[in-house]
């Protein structure tokens, strides 16, 4: 009896700090996994890009939505990051505030 009293103490503890977890962020840990691994992809789409200026594009995700800012060379180097970076799984939307740098 006391092992079982013992247990359902330490469940609604443990179900109560991980609801906390979420309420003080915003998001759960698996949208936070999902933010760190859409970055990660995003900045490689960026840095492996053979006309981006990676060191002046600045790649922001929050729940999935990611925010292109900085310079690149033209517009079509713009067009062809924000596709690809469309395509991986996860991204709800792109928005790009990219400026095409004057030569």
């Amino acid at each position: 009896m006391k092992k079982s009293i013992l247990m359902t103490v330490i469940m609604v503890f443990g179900l109560s700090l991980f609801s906390s977890c979420a309420m003080m962020t915003g998001e759960t840990a698996g949208e936070n996994i999902d933010d760190s691994s859409i970055y990660t992809q995003a900045s490689a789409i960026v840095v492996q890009d053979p006309d981006a200026h990676y060191l002046k594009v600045e790649v922001t995700v929050t729940k999935g939505e990611v925010v292109l800012t900085g310079f690149v060379n033209s517009t079509t180097t713009e067009n062809r990051i924000v596709s690809k970076i469309r395509q991986i799984t996860g991204v709800k939307s792109v928005k790009s505030h990219l400026k095409v740098e004057k030569k």
